[in-house]
């Protein structure tokens, strides 16, 4: 792997240290200080890094705003666990901290956009509007299923996890490049430079705590979810991907989530991860939507 393939950002990152509910969160940021403000949330074990792509193809002046969560990416955390309404508090707190007057356009993609699917209901007066990618909420969970859950997460507890390792960045860039058709060599060598970091043994090992691995003893109650979205007052932008194996599994799911005015957009030739895949197209629907909202 050479320098010669190397993704070269058209717009600048600054990267600035925040701390939030006993979390050393990193936020990535792109754009002037007096321009609208777009916060992105990413998803499982991705950085808000790899917005780049997206950020790059934006046609407007945007602020943007996009942190690790915790445990992902560059945010350390010193976690024993992992707790779903933890994001929402930590977004909240976020919130509060860089535009605490005026309500936010949120941007999330899968978990990030579950997160943010759930606070626009939850606190309905800090959301102006919400691009939601590819989130869809989970299949509701049966109470039968509770022992098991909870003893897949004890059992869980006595083993050590792990993130699978690398002998290099171009190893996990040709893997990365393997899952989703259409990105180029460039970029994924980008993506896994965000997602790894080298040890001193030499290997790549992702930057994401192993213990979101673990099973969550909790069971998903879909009807506390839509019960929020139905709370939610922020028009909503669905965004899903024409080749996305989630979004073909949404009659399954229960169906997306509904907010009192929502839009749709397809983009035929993305899959789950567009912000890799098509990066531009998804650009363009998040900015003529997010644009109405000026």
């Amino acid at each position: 792997m050479t320098e010669a393939v190397a993704y070269r950002p058209e717009s600048p990152r600054e990267e600035r240290r925040l701390p939030i509910r006993g979390v050393d969160y990193c936020l990535y940021q792109w754009g002037q200080t007096d321009s609208p403000l777009l916060v992105y949330l990413h998803g499982w074990s991705d950085t808000g890094a790899t917005f780049q792509f997206v950020v790059d193809a934006l046609r407007a002046e945007w602020r943007v705003i996009a942190p690790d969560w915790r445990g992902f990416g560059r945010s350390s955390c010193r976690c024993t666990s992992y707790w779903f309404p933890d994001y929402l508090a930590d977004l909240h707190a976020l919130l509060e901290a860089v535009s605490p007057q005026a309500p936010v356009r949120l941007v999330g993609h899968s978990m990030g956009a579950n997160v943010g699917a759930l606070y626009a209901g939850t606190f309905p007066e800090r959301v102006r509007a919400f691009v939601n990618i590819e989130g869809f909420g989970l299949p509701d969970s049966k109470p039968a299923d509770a022992p098991s859950r909870y003893r897949a997460w004890i059992e869980a507890g006595n083993e050590p996890l792990t993130f699978s390792e690398y002998d290099d960045f171009g190893v996990l860039a040709d893997r990365i490049r393997k899952r989703h058709d259409g990105m180029g060599m460039a970029e994924a060598l980008f993506v896994a430079k965000e997602w790894g970091k080298q040890e001193a043994d030499g290997k790549i090992r992702l930057r994401a705590d192993p213990l979101h691995k673990m099973p969550n003893p909790v069971l998903y109650r879909r009807a506390e979810a839509e019960a929020c979205w139905s709370a939610a007052t922020a028009a909503m932008l669905l965004i899903t991907g024409g080749q996305s194996s989630f979004a073909s599994k949404l009659p399954l799911v229960g169906g997306a989530p509904k907010f009192a005015a929502t839009e749709t957009v397809v983009i035929d030739d993305a899959g789950h991860m567009p912000h890799f895949e098509t990066p531009v197209a998804l650009a363009a629907a998040i900015e003529d939507f997010l644009l109405r909202t000026l």
